[in-house]
């Protein structure tokens, strides 16, 4: 371990001496390249100068044990400091975990209305609001790409993207089957109905990682209908996209313009093949991290909402929270907290197998 965080120390004393050169400086793609591997680097490193100064301590005091006077103390002293670098070198550790190579990406969402009837699809609103709401305290930028509801104003499907530095680390725990356990407002009787939607997150791809062979596509262009849609036109502006070799159909109906709308569906199918490219290349992994936080599988019960008494559990942790009015209003991050920390302590505790 020791040597690795060396050779960080040294790459980031080299990249600081570089990025003080004029010429480098004038070039900006490369200079604004050298700060963002800084920026990086930069906690790292100063987590492991914490811990050197740290073991410095230790040694120091334990020259105090051979005091006659001052023995009782330095012991007391050091269980206390051992113990600190017992934390510390679990955080090291972590700091050195791969980290997750579409973590900064942009996210593709994906929310669809499960077993419930109507009450799936104002749940499938629910969800759509709740994230909405976390994009807007997270800053993220949201931009609908197709909006289909439903007659009572639920959402039958929903796909739009979240952009913004880290979306895919925070929301990539999202995936998978949500159920809410409620008395719906038609309910005359009282009786707590449980409906579920299903929650797809896809990392964002750029044309550069996947290459799409237009003759793979079949492109179909219709009307965009009232529920269907945000927008009523009289054109066929509404476009669909089969890619022939794996059956993926993609429908892009929320703009008005029918070149946006194929813009906006090729980003969404790019993001599906990336996936589907990225779970081939890392199926081991993707077994490990079905240990860790679950599936993200559409059949896999991830998480209840149960509004009789006001609680959000997440089953893959078992973690339950009593604050189901603050989470449906976006407040996520005690729930995304608490499953990052069990994925790195996971992580951490195979890299020590």
């Amino acid at each position: 371990m020791q040597e690795k965080f060396e050779a960080l120390s040294a790459r980031l004393s080299e990249l600081s001496l570089t990025a003080s050169q004029p010429e480098v400086i004038a070039d900006q793609p490369r200079y604004q390249a050298l700060v963002k591997e800084m920026a990086e680097l930069t906690p790292t490193v100063t987590a492991w100068e914490a811990y050197q100064a740290l073991v410095g301590e230790i040694a120091s005091t334990q020259e105090l044990l051979y005091s006659p006077e001052l023995s009782d103390m330095a012991r007391e002293e050091l269980d206390i400091l051992e113990g600190k670098r017992q934390t510390a070198e679990d955080a090291l550790r972590l700091l050195l975990l791969p980290k997750d190579a579409d973590d900064d990406r942009n996210v593709v969402m994906e929310i669809r209305a499960g077993a419930g009837g109507d009450e799936a699809g104002l749940f499938g609103g629910v969800l759509l609001r709740m994230y909405t709401r976390y994009a807007e305290r997270q800053g993220y930028e949201v931009n609908y790409l197709s909006l289909s509801q439903t007659e009572l104003g639920g959402v039958r499907e929903a796909v739009f993207t979240l952009s913004g530095r880290g979306a895919f680390s925070r929301m990539k725990y999202e995936s998978g089957v949500h159920r809410i356990q409620r008395v719906p407002a038609t309910e005359s009787q009282g009786r707590i109905h449980t409906s579920t939607a299903t929650v797809a997150v896809l990392p964002e791809a750029d044309e550069v990682d996947i290459q799409i062979n237009p003759q793979d596509l079949r492109i179909d262009t219709f009307r965009a209908t009232g529920a269907g849609g945000q927008h009523v036109n009289r054109t066929d502006s509404a476009v669909r996209i089969t890619h022939l070799p794996t059956g993926l159909v993609v429908t892009c109906q929320d703009e008005k313009s029918q070149l946006k709308n194929k813009e906006q569906a090729l980003k969404v199918l790019r993001s599906r093949l990336y996936e589907q490219e990225q779970a081939q290349q890392h199926a081991v992994y993707a077994k490990n991290r079905r240990g860790q936080i679950g599936t993200g599988d559409r059949s896999e019960r991830i998480r209840t909402y149960n509004f009789p008494q006001g609680r959000v559990t997440d089953h893959r942790i078992g973690l339950t929270l009593y604050q189901i009015e603050q989470i449906m209003d976006g407040d996520l991050d005690p729930l995304i907290d608490a499953l990052a920390i069990e994925a790195r302590q996971q992580a951490l505790a195979e890299s020590q197998v």
